[in-house]
């Protein structure tokens, strides 16, 4: 039978075959060696063959076989810092989730998550959330950072998943397509899930006062069937971004301002740090790339995840 992973819990697996059946699967020990890394082998959104077994009175799937991936959302495991850990696969966008404060969402963490996307040929679109509650300051902050996104080529939507303000948008440019949901816990995931589908009823949580951080409400990633044509996977809340398997000398191609001038750096081997004749920093120099997006690519090619995975959030304690 072939079916695609709607949850993952670590050992079991829910897999909906065409004919809608969901089925619980365990997964054949030789995935778990065969040269995969990850701590989940499986992921949501994944293509699985599997066999029903009968086990006293439970019928349970054997997962003999993935399908190649389309693409997959993959980051450095927090506490494992040798292994990874897969989000989702198959993905035809991700809707990442940013806030200004409460909690607070980081250019770093944005710039991460976006050049591991782009790896991966997976579009990103960046909401806005809790638009209703900024100050005036506050939104101009906002617009700033939207704007600085959107001259790079990203959609970016300022929303309210309380009030409701540009909810419809986003049902909308979800039509026909599997979405991921993703950013820091408390950013409002459970409450935008809850305004596009209010059957779905996804647990939400108050953010933590003391900390200004969300708490963690969904712990596995999920997909779920949406009344309009949709598909939506729900995931953690993610603090830390560690970025994988990629060399130093390619991260530069995946942020899509510096690429566009790599062909007029003076070596085509230029990674954008100290060589003469560089076109990135002379972009840089007149204001035509972001500080904060340079700053990201430097602690990138450095390898400073250790230093990015520490609480982003000790400063507002």
């Amino acid at each position: 039978m072939v079916g695609i992973v709607y949850k993952s819990t670590g050992s079991w697996y829910t897999v909906k075959t065409d004919n809608g059946d969901f089925y619980d699967c365990r997964i054949k020990g030789k995935f778990r060696i065969k040269g995969i890394k990850s701590t989940n082998p499986v992921a949501v959104g994944d293509v699985v063959h599997f066999q029903v077994e009968t086990i006293g009175d439970d019928t349970i799937g054997i997962i003999h076989e993935i399908e190649e991936r389309k693409n997959y959302i993959i980051r450095k495991s927090v506490n494992l810092s040798k292994q990874t850990h897969i989000i989702a696969a198959n993905l035809d966008q991700v809707f990442l989730l940013v806030t200004l404060n409460n909690p607070p969402t980081y250019p770093v963490f944005i710039d991460r998550f976006l050049i591991t996307a782009e790896a991966y040929e997976i579009p990103v679109i960046l909401l806005f959330n809790k638009v209703d509650t900024y100050t005036p300051e506050e939104l101009d902050e906002i617009k700033f950072l939207a704007a600085l996104y959107r001259k790079i080529g990203y959609t970016c939507i300022g929303i309210s998943a309380t009030t409701g303000k540009n909810v419809e948008k986003v049902k909308e440019m979800m039509v026909g397509k599997t979405s991921m949901f993703s950013g820091h816990s408390g950013v409002g995931k459970s409450t935008l899930v809850n305004a596009i589908e209010p059957t779905l009823d996804i647990k939400t949580k108050k953010i933590s006062e003391q900390h200004l951080q969300g708490q963690h409400t969904t712990t596995f990633a999920e997909m779920f069937d949406l009344s309009f044509n949709a598909r939506i996977i729900d995931t953690p809340g993610i603090k830390g971004f560690g970025i994988v398997d990629m060399e130093k000398e390619e991260i530069g191609d995946y942020f899509p301002e510096f690429f566009k001038l790599k062909q007029d750096c003076k070596f085509n081997n230029c990674i954008h740090v100290d060589e003469p004749k560089c076109a990135v920093k002379s972009a840089l120099e007149n204001g035509e790339i972001a500080w904060s997006r340079y700053n990201s690519y430097l602690q990138m090619i450095k390898g400073e995840d250790e230093n990015y995975r520490v609480d982003i959030h000790d400063d507002k304690k």
